[in-house]
């Protein structure tokens, strides 16, 4: 992934963009009640009477416009101290203000508003909180992990918020906010990334989060999506962490009947960690300004499909190009273009399934596994309980449609009956370089009494090979 010349735009725009974005706020009032007006200063970082800044100063709510663009002003949380240039979650993302006429009040129905004030009269809503629930002592605090929350007065409960700008985030996502679903509420947390790196934040085409679908019962992951095109995927979602995150000692997974989703901490509050969904669809990780962990894709594997069905691609070093193998019992559909390293048609088994219902070995098919592989796309799969990992198998065998099974959990620290079957072919399988949590994945094939067990392989100098599994 060609992440330099990313660098080097973040570097240059940097000294640029701080001017209109560098605060100094230290003045800490982090409540906004009925009474109050936040104003929109015109970027006068000075006037901390119109700055909401989280108790302990680590973040700030304030007005800004994105790089040039002066005739362009939004709302926005950033962390404060920094010359950080973009902020960790914005208001109005795509009806930014033409002037500096911004307002920010409680309603009299107890919601945030955002307000344009025209020729100082009248006033049309921007942005709004629209919060159906209401209190007696409605009130707005920054709190100090970045989380703006709307409450009553008299109750400080985090359950009883009555709204807050962390279920709704843009395209950062910081210690403590949830990806993934409220199942319950049906509310799905999700990233979305500006349209521009730094001077348009309304949506853009990148979309990131926790992908399931109830009804037909598919395991969930983590994807990132280009419209409605999966992009790349982070693995198979197992309710610990994902198999390829950026540092499993931090995540934290939850995976029951109400939620679904994960989140991170750190235990340095010197650091401003955030995880960014860029404008082009890479992740960027960063523990600290200027400091990045490495963006996401990171190799050709990664991206979603590169090998095609019934195949796993494998990257040597990353100066080289991948390898696509065929999975065991499997051939390439079309084996000119797969010896010309067109890869995207995939592979298909020597024999298919049969579909009676007896002893794998005495029908001619068994199950070969895969560990310290990304397991295959879940959008293929179904979620059922079973009281162990034999009949896990078993009700795999039965039917013919199945091409893989995994019993996760009885790999992981949780107590679970979950087991998942993967139906016709399987996408997006790669070797992993680290697969702590990736669960082994059993893949269906013919044995030697019906078709040979055939390796084919694309060395990296673009030979090929076949090692008959005997």
């Amino acid at each position: 992934m060609e992440f330099f010349p990313f660098l080097v735009t973040l570097l240059v725009v940097l000294r640029l963009f701080s001017l209109s974005a560098t605060s100094f706020a230290v003045l800490h009032n982090d409540i906004i009640r009925p009474s109050d007006v936040l104003r929109d200063n015109h970027n006068d970082y000075t006037d901390t009477a119109n700055l909401l800044v989280s108790k302990e100063g680590r973040f700030v709510l304030k007005f800004f416009s994105p790089y040039d663009l002066l005739n362009h002003r939004y709302l926005g949380i950033w962390y404060n101290h920094t010359t950080y240039i973009r902020p960790v979650w914005v208001a109005n993302r795509c009806k930014p203000m033409e002037d500096s006429s911004g307002l920010l009040s409680i309603d009299n129905k107890g919601n945030l508003v955002l307000f344009s004030e025209e020729n100082n009269s009248k006033r049309e809503i921007v942005w709004s909180t629209n919060s159906s629930k209401q209190a007696a002592k409605p009130l707005v605090q920054l709190l100090d992990n970045g989380n703006l929350v709307l409450r009553d007065e008299k109750d400080a409960n985090t359950t009883n918020y009555l709204w807050e700008s962390f279920d709704y985030p843009t395209d950062t996502l910081l210690p403590g906010m949830k990806l993934g679903w409220d199942l319950k509420r049906g509310l799905n947390r999700r990233l979305s990334s500006w349209k521009s790196f730094y001077s348009d934040p309304c949506d853009g085409d990148f979309t990131y989060g926790i992908e399931l679908d109830e009804k037909r019962h598919t395991y969930p992951q983590l994807t990132v999506r280009n419209g409605s095109a999966i992009l790349y995927r982070q693995g198979l979602w197992d309710g610990m962490s994902s198999s390829d995150a950026v540092d499993d000692s931090i995540f934290n997974s939850v995976y029951n009947d109400d939620e679904v989703y994960y989140t991170y901490s750190l235990q340095n509050k010197s650091m401003m960690p955030q995880i960014v969904l860029n404008y082009d669809g890479t992740i960027e990780p960063s523990w600290d300004f200027g400091t990045f962990y490495g963006a996401i894709p990171r190799d050709k594997c990664d991206y979603y499909g590169f090998c095609g069905a019934n195949s796993q691609c494998n990257v040597v070093s990353v100066t080289e190009e991948p390898i696509c193998q065929c999975l065991e019992g499997f051939k390439p559909k079309n084996q000119d273009n797969w010896n010309s390293r067109s890869w995207s048609e995939g592979c298909e088994p020597y024999s298919p399934p049969s579909c009676h219902d007896e002893v794998e070995e005495e029908e001619g098919f068994e199950f070969d596994q895969y560990s310290g592989f990304r397991a295959p796309d879940t959008n293929y799969s179904w979620v059922t309980k079973t009281k162990d990992e034999s009949e896990c198998r078993s009700k795999c065998l039965s039917n013919c449609s199945c091409m893989a099974y995994s019993y996760p959990f009885s790999e992981s620290i949780y107590s679970n009956e979950d087991c998942i079957h993967w139906f016709g072919d399987l996408f997006d399988i790669r070797q992993l370089s680290s697969s702590r949590f990736e669960p082994h994945t059993y893949i269906r094939i013919s044995n030697s009494k019906i078709a040979p067990k055939i390796h084919n392989e694309t060395r990296a100098d673009g030979s090929r090979g076949k090692i008959a599994l005997l």
